[in-house]
């Protein structure tokens, strides 16, 4: 059992007070067009106003596929979790068959990559409060280099095809941090319009050449080569920096952005 290493600090450790700020955060306009999508994982009362934003319009699946950064540096470089994750509205189980179908060409298993990570754990309580019967596959980043997340993108799309899962990618990252808010919208601004244009190489040489603090930046890649193989577009739903409930001097950017086919 993977169990939540965030509740009552990144969200309520209550299912009454959670499912209450999830209600505020979200509506319902599913949309089946969606294939993928970028979502931050800071705290929900930072980050999560966007989030549910992201979370309101995508499908019901039969599994979500979620990408996130390793920001502890423990376990495999590019790790999948297999075990039962709870949170504090229940637990959700992995797509083992989903897992099982993957060539593991650069995709191992490995828990400890999960245990303490908390980019993929914030996403999962949208995802209850809004679906129902669905399963995870947590694929927790540790390389997040163009090549690793092409070679990513190709395993997640050789176990589709074999499982014939309806799935959703859903990369969890947030944008510049602890910048003056000014400057994170600016080059923020600059990074977002990278990934509109589809173009990997190019949004990988604008994060390289501003030397963009992007914590997920190699999971938005994956996200955006599964779109492309889908043929979908991009389209910036959300964004808001951290100074928009605080202090405006040192803010962390979130982008919500959906793949649309």
């Amino acid at each position: 059992m993977r169990h939540p290493r965030v509740a009552g600090s990144f969200y309520p450790s209550s299912p009454e007070s959670l499912l209450a700020m999830l209600k505020e955060y979200t509506y319902s306009s599913k949309d089946d067009s969606v294939v993928a999508c970028v979502s931050p994982h800071a705290g929900y009362v930072y980050s999560g106003r966007t989030a549910g934003r992201v979370h309101s319009v995508l499908p019901d699946a039969e599994t979500f596929v979620i990408v996130g950064p390793n920001h502890t540096g423990y376990g495999l470089p590019v790790a999948v979790s297999t075990d039962t994750w709870l949170t504090p509205l229940g637990e959700v189980e992995v797509d083992t068959e989903f897992v099982d179908a993957m060539p593991k060409t650069i995709v191992a298993a490995d828990e400890i990559a999960h245990r303490y990570e908390h980019s993929l754990e914030v996403q999962v309580p949208f995802l209850q409060y809004l679906h129902d019967d669905f399963k995870i596959v947590p694929i927790c980043l540790g390389m997040q280099d163009e090549e690793t997340a092409r070679e990513v993108v190709e395993e997640i799309l050789v176990a589709e095809e074999d499982t014939g899962r309806r799935i959703v990618v859903i990369a969890s990252s947030d944008m510049h941090h602890y910048l003056p808010d000014e400057e994170c919208r600016r080059l923020d601004s600059i990074v977002i319009d990278a990934i509109l244009s589809m173009d990997v190489k190019r949004y990988y040489e604008t994060i390289y050449k501003l030397q963009a603090s992007v914590c997920g930046y190699g999971c938005i890649a994956v996200a955006m080569y599964y779109s492309k193989a889908k043929g979908a577009r991009a389209e910036l739903v959300d964004y808001s920096t951290s100074g928009d409930v605080g202090d405006r001097s040192q803010v962390v950017g979130y982008a919500g952005i959906v793949f649309r086919v």
